[in-house]
């Protein structure tokens, strides 16, 4: 039988990293899934980490990889679509660390014609070299002292807030903890919805806009509109220096806003040449 969910990481290199999330996926408290590593281009490493978890933890696990050529995650996400064995779909990114309940809280809330929108801590340089292995199995990452909480109020660590789960839907909304942006490292939404609008457009090639709010504005389009997973699917996003988004990208979606198209044209199905709209 398939399983419920897939789980698709997308990743670039940064094996210490990967050994980290998978190691948190092996702990999750939902257990009816696989993983897809999206992977774009990185070197051996990578490939190392995903067998070693394979035998270390007994993950399904399908690694994808594509010579490296730039960046081509919206490619590679492709191909992660038309591996995926389940019908319901979570992405994240390779340096992003689930919490226990992460696939949990994406499994029992979603609803129909709904993409859930994920947020995720962005860890201080100190709590990011301080990761082990340890922490990780052990589940300490997860558990907020001293040191966290200063680093939130020093600006070292950004929404530490992000990091409670507060389960009750009326308490997430009397505290205005709802989000209606997505972000490429936290979101779910069924296969289907994302066929409908042919995936992930590859004409995008860098970061900032095309693997989420393109995907998100095209959704708009058929009708799929997105639900705040604030405060739930905790994740951990571990710190490196800031990475600068395309301006090529930004006035691309511009572009694409205009056509109001909800298909893009170099997807899972190429319907155009390279770079049409």
């Amino acid at each position: 039988m398939p399983p419920s969910v897939s789980l698709v990481i997308a990743v670039y290199n940064k094996p210490d990293v990967l050994r980290f999330v998978l190691a948190a996926c092996a702990r999750q408290s939902w257990k009816d899934f696989d993983v897809i590593v999206a992977d774009d281009g990185s070197g051996p490493g990578v490939e190392q980490v995903v067998v070693e978890a394979r035998e270390r933890w007994s993950l399904p696990l399908t690694h994808l990889w594509h010579a490296d050529d730039g960046w081509r995650k919206n490619t590679m996400l492709n191909n992660a679509i038309r591996t995926a064995r389940a019908e319901y779909l979570v992405f994240i990114d390779g340096d992003c660390i689930p919490g226990r309940d992460f696939l949990l809280d994406h499994w029992r809330r979603r609803a129909p014609r709904k993409v859930l929108l994920g947020r995720r801590v962005e860890t201080s340089r100190r709590w990011s070299e301080a990761l082990t292995l340890d922490r990780i199995t052990g589940g300490a990452f997860e558990h907020y002292g001293w040191k966290e909480w200063r680093d939130g109020l020093r600006g070292d660590a950004l929404r530490i807030e992000d990091g409670i789960r507060i389960r009750p839907a009326w308490l997430r909304r009397l505290l205005l903890r709802n989000v209606r942006g997505m972000l490429g490292s936290n979101f779910s939404v069924a296969k289907e919805h994302l066929a409908a609008i042919n995936g992930f457009d590859e004409c995008y090639r860098g970061p900032g806009c095309g693997e989420d709010s393109d995907v998100q504005y095209r959704l708009s389009l058929i009708g799929i509109t997105g639900a705040s997973l604030r405060n739930l699917a905790i994740q951990y996003h571990v710190w490196h220096p800031l990475t600068k988004g395309s301006d090529a990208c930004w006035e691309r979606f511009e572009r694409v806003k205009t056509t109001r198209e909800p298909r893009c044209r170099m997807g899972l199905e190429k319907l155009e040449i390279a770079g049409a709209l």
